[in-house]
């Protein structure tokens, strides 16, 4: 409940990304297209990692539903986003300011710890694997033995599913 959660962080605005009350959640993209978007990404991610906490990385350009999901909390889609326990923290601006004065710390006390130190085993830090059924391909064959090849609905529009591991 909030009432357990630092007093900062009721001066937040409440924006609960899906499954996001009890962590934190950066929507962020790996493209290197735009440079500048894309170390403001590196840099928020490492601000959020370096406290140990868990950190549930959601890149807008692995997967269109993270998009989606941006646009619907914040009307826009612009990245990197922090949101800590439903509260929309900001961009690289506002993590920086409230790293720098020592609110980021307060904001994400009692998040579940995680050893950023190595990577998954699963998908190398990624956050995504290739889909098991489909291999990526985004195609299976229909179970009904026509030959016919389907869409495969375990991956998203890349061929990928989310890391079941991390």
């Amino acid at each position: 409940s909030l009432d357990e959660n630092p007093v900062e962080l009721r001066d937040f605005q409440l924006l609960c990304p899906p499954a996001g009350e009890s962590k934190a959640v950066v929507y962020y993209t790996s493209l290197r297209g735009v440079r500048r978007t894309h170390e403001e990404c590196s840099t928020v991610l490492e601000i959020v990692r370096s406290y140990g906490v868990s950190v549930d990385e959601r890149d807008l350009s692995m997967h269109q539903a993270f998009r989606q999901e941006l646009k619907e909390l914040s009307q826009s889609c612009a990245v990197p986003r922090l949101f800590v326990r439903g509260r929309l923290i900001g961009g690289l601006e506002e993590v920086s300011k409230a790293h720098e004065k020592g609110l980021l710390a307060r904001l994400l006390q009692g998040i579940r710890r995680e050893d950023h130190s190595k990577a998954c085993d699963g998908c190398g830090g990624a956050r995504f694997m290739l889909c098991l059924d489909c291999n990526g391909s985004c195609k299976i064959l229909a179970e009904d033995g026509s030959g016919e090849k389907i869409q495969c609905l375990e991956c998203n529009e890349n061929g990928l599913i989310r890391c079941p591991i991390c």
